[in-house]
């Protein structure tokens, strides 16, 4: 049976076991990119990640235990994140982790998790079936976000021909790989298939062989936050003016890019501008605890800040933070965030609302369309439900 979980908001009350004496904080790990690509982003995880612990910590805690950050560099790839959990899992023993890192980073930790046997929450959209007993995810997989921007591109802007630009890791591969499969599908051609490594900043060699090739729109699909940066300001000097999805910019960055991100479509299952009780409330605590240092919430960090309180949930719902229990119910809790209703009971993965946005001369998302619970598809069927 689905036990539903409502956490958000301040006045909210969480049913806690207190015992007699207090016992110590339970510690939830956040590995995240401080250093590197992720850099850009990683100050409102961080801000997100701040504001759920304060939320939860001010209505009692989790079984009358504080709630306690652990936040680690893990320099957005491979190496960074084998320290960060070796440091999280093994020295500092965090009860869990929830992290919005690079898929490198991601791939690097599990092994650690695995041998560690804690739970993780995923919270950064990603290239899509990567599975362990210990992991849950609350962020968008192909499936889910592909489909409106080739749809969009194909069939209201009449393209056929299509130029893919990707950093050269799993996340960039594996969302291009899915989008070519996907334009062929569909009728379309994929003239070019282009990628740089991670840290690469000079996108003038792929650029012209852009503009050789003639497509009808672009697709780039890069790690979030500096190679968005760098990749868009050097397109737009270039000139191409060509249809623009961007599977990784975040409103944030978006915002931050100016004149150059004008016209960018996105899909993405969270915008500020989404109208509801929970996003305003979620807004205007974010302003209240950050005031004008609030970095723009983003696709990135909300994310985070849900996982916190399905995380909270799922000990609230067995009375433990025994790792095998928790695991299990965070299939079974659900969590009402800025998102909307978010359960990851889809092979541990979120049927998701998804937006299709085109980014304003402000920087603001212009919402096109939206799509109710859209399915991740089958990612991890041994984990069906």
């Amino acid at each position: 049976m689905k036990i539903r979980n409502i956490f958000l908001g301040i006045g909210v009350s969480l049913a806690c076991a207190v015992s007699a004496h207090a016992e110590e904080n339970i510690k939830i790990g956040i590995p995240v990119g401080l250093s590197g690509a992720n850099s850009v982003v990683a100050p409102s995880v961080i801000q997100a990640s701040e504001l759920a612990i304060d939320q939860i910590n001010a209505n009692g805690g989790v079984l009358g235990r504080k709630l306690e950050l652990v936040i680690t560099d893990d320099a957005s790839g491979a190496q960074g994140a084998q320290r960060a959990y070796d440091s999280l899992v093994f020295q500092q023993q965090v009860d869990a982790i929830v992290a919005m890192e690079t898929s490198a980073a991601r791939n690097a930790g599990l092994p650690i998790v695995n041998r560690g046997k804690i739970p993780l929450i995923y919270t950064s959209f990603y290239e899509g079936r990567s599975c362990s007993p210990w992991m849950h995810i609350n962020a968008w997989v192909p499936e889910q976000q592909v489909a409106p921007i080739v749809n969009e591109f194909m069939d209201g802007e009449g393209a056929r021909k299509f130029f893919l630009i990707g950093s050269d890791y799993a996340f960039g591969r594996g969302m291009l790989e899915f989008t070519r499969k996907y334009v062929e599908e569909k009728g379309g051609t994929v003239v070019g298939e282009e990628y740089l490594p991670m840290d690469g900043s000079d996108w003038t060699p792929i650029i012209s062989q852009l503009r050789s090739a003639q497509p009808d729109a672009v697709i780039t699909s890069t790690a979030g936050g500096a190679p968005n940066v760098t990749l868009t300001k050097q397109l737009r000097a270039a000139g191409v003016t060509i249809p623009y999805g961007n599977y990784a910019v975040d409103e944030g960055t978006a915002a931050t890019m100016g004149a150059d991100a004008e016209g960018i479509y996105i899909a993405a299952s969270y915008i500020t501008g989404i109208d509801s009780p929970t996003n305003k409330t979620f807004l205007e605590a974010m302003e209240a605890k950050f005031g004008d240092k609030t970095e723009t919430p983003n696709e990135l960090s909300v994310p985070q800040y849900e996982a916190i309180f399905a995380y909270a949930a799922a000990v609230e719902k067995v009375g433990s933070t025994d790792p095998d229990e928790v695991v299990e119910a965070l299939s079974q809790v659900t969590v009402e965030g800025p998102r909307g209703s978010i359960t990851m009971n889809k092979q541990r993965h979120a049927p998701l609302t998804m937006h299709l946005g085109r980014v304003a001369a402000n920087g603001s998302i212009e919402v096109i369309k939206s799509f109710e619970n859209v399915d991740p598809g089958d990612q991890c069927p041994q984990f069906e439900n």
